[in-house]
């Protein structure tokens, strides 16, 4: 069967983003298509890295040119062009920011295991531990050797197992050392983390933000094209009105919020089996009802995610009852990033092609 590109063109309007509603030819999502000795190349104005939406919409295109006898090379790219920072951090696709409006609601263990999860996905990943004065990312995440330093003092992020990172924690001399840091200080080593890091390609970088809607955190909004925001609280209305703050800081800063994810949010008896709310229960509705915004998902107590961590990533855990709730947390985010970017792609179209999509892949 012979088709033209124009035709093509035609038939991928029948697919249709199922976070929008709408096709993807008239959200500007199809940057260029070419036909060349049965090989259909498409361009595609997609920037979420293995986010299930993206996933399913390449499969859904690779199925329509196998239905006309054409086989796919798709590839995304998604630049300045789209409405995107080319500037500052160059080389990073997402920049997500993990925030709570207090301490202890379980936000660096979300982050870390959001981290762990998108590179489990097959994703490029980057942690920028910016809680300045609790460090605990390298608790969560073993690191493998010391991180590097270039010869333009530029520092290089050590891994664990596959997740560069950098944190405050790598810089005192023992694990308990207090960060005393009054103000300026602590926007000396924000700007060091912000400009003096060489990350490399990342698909995603995920920041660990201070508790609180402080110095610290507004200055990284204003230094950072941030992609969206997830806030973590617990069912507690304390949590929950320290929450509302952070949510108003952010839509203040017009930083899209992708969700909330809420941690602690019941306890499974081990016995019984009986779920119980020892901080209450449906907490966070009341938020996503009042901000408009997504719940991203509900997160069990269980000792394996506690609220320090220390058991490692459980997204990587395959023993661990809590990874299933965990791992579809880090998919829901990934999916809200790829909303989010598609919204901002269908404000401004072009054409020009680039990197290679991924196919599926297991979780």
């Amino acid at each position: 069967m012979s088709i033209t590109e124009h035709e093509l063109k035609i038939k991928l309007e029948d697919v249709e983003d199922p976070d929008i509603g709408q096709d993807i030819v008239t959200l500007g999502l199809v940057n260029d298509v070419t036909i060349d000795d049965e090989t259909a190349r498409i361009s595609l104005a997609l920037n979420a890295p293995y986010a299930p939406s993206e996933m399913e919409l390449g499969n859904r295109i690779r199925e329509i040119c196998d239905e006309v006898g054409l086989e796919a090379d798709l590839r995304a790219h998604a630049g300045e062009e789209h409405g995107f920072d080319d500037q500052v951090l160059p080389n990073v696709r997402n920049v997500i920011a993990v925030s709570s409006g207090k301490g202890g609601v379980g936000k660096t263990t979300v982050a870390a295991n959001l981290a762990a999860g998108l590179e489990k996905r097959g994703a490029m990943v980057g942690l920028l531990d910016a809680d300045i004065h609790g460090p605990n990312i390298p608790k969560i995440l073993p690191i493998e050797g010391e991180p590097g330093v270039m010869p333009n003092e530029d520092i290089v992020p050590p891994r664990s197992d596959g997740v560069r990172v950098i944190s405050m924690g790598f810089m005192m001399e023992e694990d308990d050392d207090p960060a005393i840091l009054r103000g300026p200080m602590v926007n000396k080593f924000m700007m060091k983390f912000l400009e003096g890091v060489e990350w490399g390609r990342l698909d995603y970088l995920i920041v660990d933000l201070p508790p609180g809607t402080g110095d610290a955190t507004l200055n990284l909004l204003q230094s950072m094209p941030v992609t969206g925001s997830v806030v973590v609280t617990t069912p507690q209305e304390m949590a929950l009105e320290d929450t509302s703050k952070g949510i108003q800081m952010f839509n203040k800063h017009d930083t899209p919020v992708l969700g909330v994810v809420e941690n602690m949010s019941s306890f499974v008896c081990p016995s019984c089996g009986d779920q119980h709310g020892l901080f209450g229960t449906d907490g966070a509705d009341d938020i996503v009802d009042r901000y408009d915004v997504p719940l991203i998902g509900k997160i069990p107590i269980h000792p394996d995610f506690g609220a320090d961590g220390s058991k490692g990533p459980i997204v990587k855990d395959d023993e661990s009852p809590v990874q299933e709730p965990v791992s579809d947390v880090v998919a829901e985010i990934a999916d809200r990033v790829g909303e989010t970017n598609r919204r901002t792609v269908a404000e401004n179209t072009s054409d020009e092609p680039a990197d290679v999509l991924p196919t599926e892949t297991e979780d």
